[in-house]
C-alpha cells in the first residue's frame, strides 16, 4: 500500500511539473537579424552622413601630405641646409596635425557610435518588453541559444515594433 501511494504521488507530481512548463512561454530574439535591419543601418547611414565630411577633409589631407612629401624629397638634394630644415620642420608639423586630425575623428566617431548604438539598444529593449508584454511571453532571450524553433523566434516581431 505504501509503494502505490509514493507511485501516486509521484505521477501527480509529473503532471504538475508537465503542466508548468507548458504554460511558460518563451521567446527568442536574433539580435543579428536585428542589427541588420533597415532600423539598425538607418543609425550606421545616419553616422555616415554626420562624419563623411570630416572623413572625406581628412583623406584630401592625407593626400596633400604625400604631394608635399614626394615634392619634398625630390628638392632636398638641391636646397640649402636651412632651407632643407626650415620645410622638413613644417612638413613634420603638418604631418603631426594630420595625425592628431585623424585621432580626433576616430574618437568623436567612436563615441557617437556608442551614443547611437545606446538608443538604438534602448529602443529595442523597449520593442522587447512591449511584444513580450502584449503576447504573455514569460521569457526572452536574445543572442545565443542552441536551438530555438520558428514559433520561438519573434525576431520579426520586434524589428515591426521598431519601426
Amino acid at each position: 500500500m505504501n509503494k502505490m501511494l509514493q507511485f501516486m504521488l509521484a505521477v501527480s507530481l509529473l503532471f504538475v511539473a508537465a503542466s508548468a512548463v507548458a504554460e511558460t512561454k518563451i521567446g527568442y530574439v536574433k539580435i543579428e537579424t536585428i542589427m541588420q535591419s533597415p532600423q539598425s543601418l538607418a543609425t550606421g547611414n545616419k553616422l555616415q552622413a554626420e562624419f563623411g565630411p570630416r572623413k572625406t577633409e581628412l583623406e584630401r589631407l592625407g593626400k596633400e601630405l604625400q604631394d608635399k612629401e614626394a615634392a619634398l624629397t625630390k628638392s632636398l638634394p638641391t636646397m640649402s641646409e636651412t632651407d632643407r630644415r626650415n620645410k622638413s620642420q613644417a612638413f613634420n608639423d603638418l604631418k603631426i596635425d594630420f595625425q592628431r586630425k585623424q585621432r580626433e575623428l576616430g574618437e568623436d566617431y567612436n563615441l557617437r557610435k556608442n551614443e547611437e548604438m545606446g538608443k538604438l539598444q534602448d529602443r529595442i529593449n523597449k520593442a522587447v518588453n512591449s511584444v513580450s508584454i502584449a503576447e504573455g511571453y514569460d521569457l526572452v532571450v536574445y543572442g545565443n541559444a542552441a536551438y530555438a524553433s520558428k514559433k520561438a523566434d519573434i525576431t520579426d516581431k520586434i524589428i515591426k515594433a521598431l519601426k
